[in-house]
């Protein structure tokens, strides 16, 4: 028998790595990306707080249409990025969460930096 392996397992992994290095401060929070297979989740943290200052992601209610795409991701991006503004955050430190930086994690980073985000 073929065993397959853990994709997930491995994004932990990586997540686990990557969070080993980076962190966010209050100067500079991080910008956390969970991607699902139907959503897309973002939000903006202070590590040394270890608070949540900004939050968005395709379940909201004023989200409309299917949160699974690449489309959903550059409109989840542009909203944190507005609602990071409105808090007075310019500059973060992007986090992808274990995740290839390709596909719609690309395109939530991209919408983030016209909304003007600086990473």
């Amino acid at each position: 028998m073929v065993s397959k392996p853990d994709s997930n397992k491995a994004r932990i992994k990586r997540h686990k790595r990557v969070r080993a290095k980076i962190s966010g401060t209050t100067e500079r929070p991080r910008l956390n990306v969970f991607r699902s297979n139907a959503n897309i989740y973002a939000q903006i943290i202070d590590d040394t707080k270890g608070v949540t200052l900004v939050a968005a992601s395709t379940v909201e209610s004023g989200f409309t249409g299917n949160g699974g795409n690449k489309e959903a991701a550059k409109q989840v991006g542009e909203t944190i990025a507005k609602r990071a503004a409105e808090k007075g955050i310019t500059e973060v430190v992007f986090d992808r969460g274990g995740n290839i930086y390709h596909g719609r994690v690309k395109e939530l980073a991209e919408g983030a930096r016209e909304g003007g985000l600086k990473f």
